[in-house]
């Protein structure tokens, strides 16, 4: 009995003794393999606290640097903007048991080693802003079925996206824009798949009707697209024209071609009659009762589903060539009628949350944006009426006021004045974003706040008095001054779309579905994080999980003093200005606090901007 009393002992002990030593063994293996990979690695200065004899996780200064911990074992290497280059080892990597998550964004890599798909465990692979180029093969990811998210964006992969990765069950984000990809994109069938970015590639064919939740954004920069979701009609092949045509049906097809050929040759056989006949009236006779009424063109001819938008728009009596009316807000462009948009040409510019987005040239030269909105119908006619006719009477020189509105049940349009150099979104991630340098930057950010702080003076009484703040509301006119759009909608929209907003994307919204003009400097905090970092914030994905954390990132990255590393270099002028770069986003992390009460308020945070932009111009 004793001696079993004395063994139970020895495995209480031993069990305790196994269980104080095991993260200890766990951390000796993995400075092994940490240190090895060091090794393989060019240029490693950034990791001068890795060094023999320490623990990784818990070394007295902390983990060491590039480190996630949890438990004392490493879970994840965030390797980021920190100049190294070589060869990865990837054994190195294999030989860290609990890592899931890795990433060396932001270095000098040049291409992607052979095993890492060896990492069956990984989760989050990022390895974007590198120098990354190469074909990679179309099974490549189909060991790694664990991968949550892969960023592979800006870098310089070629050939077709790798079909594997359309494989993943667990994929929830995959952001390989501005890179060289071609070919088709393979059918993605994921239904927990909420985050995509292919922009700026070379992919062609049609958009797989399994993306059809995502925007335009996530495909623009790719001419040989074409789908529903970027508004481009996909042009027939042969093959599905002529597939499932029987000879029955063909035999028919004829038959109609031939009717309609006589009955072409009778039509103009009847116009020359009645062209004489007209030759010889005598003068004062009228000929108007055999005339047609003059057609009134759709506004959209490049998009199907505004046919029958123009002709609901046009008056029921088709002996009138009236049409309904538009109502103008701001002539500060001149006085101009539904007609004049509906005789216009026109093409689409893209759909968003709350609507379509059409440019209209008119007859006069004047260019226009009409938005088609089908959710706003919180207001009857003559409420709506005034509401928007308070939109018409800003004056800003960062605030776009509107031009027009025209009010149906069903619908209703906005039309402002249309500024070539697009939206501030445009110039972020297309081909135009290399011509804002750092100062350009500054002045942006300072005309977004002043706009924001005249809205919240006009519409003090408003919840959120702009409400949509983000990057492609946000318009550059002449000398990149920006100017605010789609502003003021919180009032008319349908109470189940208000959630579209972007200012609903702020924590309070979220949480306890409360808002305050402190979720408008949210947005604009989102707003000068993205322009500084070059990253895409999860915060514009509607379910929070896309992109990448960047107010977590920056939060964390300052209470660690490393926020220089998260700036992007690529803007040019930023190699002088680290230091303002830094204290803007100083800026935008307090603008983006959890907490309202925490945050800047807009008269201080155009305050802090202001003083930056002073420091940099002396």
């Amino acid at each position: 009995m004793a001696v079993t009393g004395i063994f139970k002992q020895f495995l209480l002990s031993l069990s305790t003794t196994l269980v104080v030593l095991l993260p200890l063994t766990f951390s000796a293996s993995d400075s092994v393999a940490l240190l090895k990979l060091k090794k393989s690695l060019k240029n490693a200065g950034a990791l001068d606290s890795w060094v023999p004899g320490s623990a990784p996780c818990s070394g007295p200064r902390g983990p060491w640097r590039g480190l996630i911990c949890q438990g004392g074992v490493v879970t994840g290497l965030s390797l980021e903007g920190m100049g190294l280059w070589g060869t990865i080892d990837v054994q190195a990597l294999v030989e860290l048991p609990g890592l899931s998550t890795f990433s060396v964004e932001n270095n000098s890599f040049t291409h992607i080693s052979p095993g890492i798909n060896r990492l069956g465990a990984l989760k989050v692979l990022s390895l974007s802003r590198n120098q990354f180029s190469g074909a990679i093969p179309s099974d490549y990811f189909a060991k790694m079925g664990s991968l949550k998210k892969v960023r592979l964006s800006y870098n310089k992969f070629t050939g077709e996206i790798p079909v594997s990765l359309a494989h993943l069950s667990n994929l929830v984000g995959l952001h390989i824009q501005n890179n060289q990809f071609s070919g088709r994109i393979p059918v993605f069938n994921s239904p927990i798949l909420n985050s995509l970015n292919v922009s700026n590639n070379r992919l062609e064919g049609e958009i797989p009707s399994s993306l059809s939740k995502f925007s335009a954004y996530s495909f623009a920069g790719n001419p040989g697209l074409c789908g529903e979701q970027i508004g481009v009609h996909c042009p027939s092949t042969p093959n599905n024209i002529y597939k499932n045509i029987t000879i029955p049906t063909m035999i028919t097809f004829g038959v109609v071609i031939i009717l309609l050929v006589i009955i072409i040759f009778f039509a103009i056989q009847l116009r020359k009659k009645k062209q004489k006949f007209s030759d010889v009236q005598p003068s004062g006779t009228s000929n108007d009762a055999v005339k047609a009424p003059p057609a009134v063109s759709v506004l959209v001819k490049t998009e199907e589903s505004m046919k029958s938008a123009g002709s609901d728009l046009t008056v029921s009596n088709p002996g009138k060539a009236s049409v309904a009316e538009l109502v103008m807000v701001n002539d500060a462009k001149g006085v101009f009628g539904l007609t004049d948009l509906m005789k216009a040409s026109a093409e689409v510019l893209g759909n968003g949350p709350l609507g379509s987005s059409y440019m209209v040239r008119m007859a006069n030269g004047l260019n226009v944006v009409v938005k088609r909105m089908r959710q706003m119908n919180a207001l009857g006619c003559d409420a709506f009426d005034a509401e928007v006719k308070k939109l018409g009477k800003l004056r800003h020189p960062n605030v776009l006021t509107p031009l027009a509105y025209h009010y149906r049940k069903e619908e209703k349009l906005f039309v402002h004045e249309h500024l070539p150099k697009g939206s501030l979104l445009n110039h972020l991630r297309g081909e135009g974003g290399g011509e804002l340098d750092w100062l350009t930057r500054v002045k942006i950010v300072l005309g977004i706040a002043e706009g924001l702080e005249f809205l919240h003076n006009e519409f003090d009484s408003q919840d959120v008095p702009h409400g949509n703040l983000k990057l492609s509301n946000v318009l550059l006119g002449p000398d990149n001054r920006p100017l605010l759009s789609d502003y003021g909608f919180h009032p008319l929209l349908n109470m189940d779309c208000l959630e579209r907003l972007f200012a609903y994307n702020a924590p309070e919204a979220i949480q306890k579905q409360t808002m305050s003009c402190k979720s408008d400097v949210y947005c604009l905090g989102i707003i000068i994080l993205e322009m500084l970092t070059g990253e895409h914030p999860s915060q514009y994905a509607n379910d929070g999980n896309g992109g990448s954390d960047t107010v977590q990132w920056v939060a964390s990255a300052f209470s660690e003093g490393r926020q220089a590393e998260l700036l992007d270099t690529k803007i040019k002028g930023c190699m002088n200005s680290v230091g303002s770069m830094e204290k803007l986003l100083h800026v935008g992390a307090l603008c983006t606090k959890t907490s309202p009460e925490q945050r800047l308020g807009i008269k201080e945070a155009i305050r802090m901007i202001k003083e930056i932009q002073v420091g940099d111009v002396e």
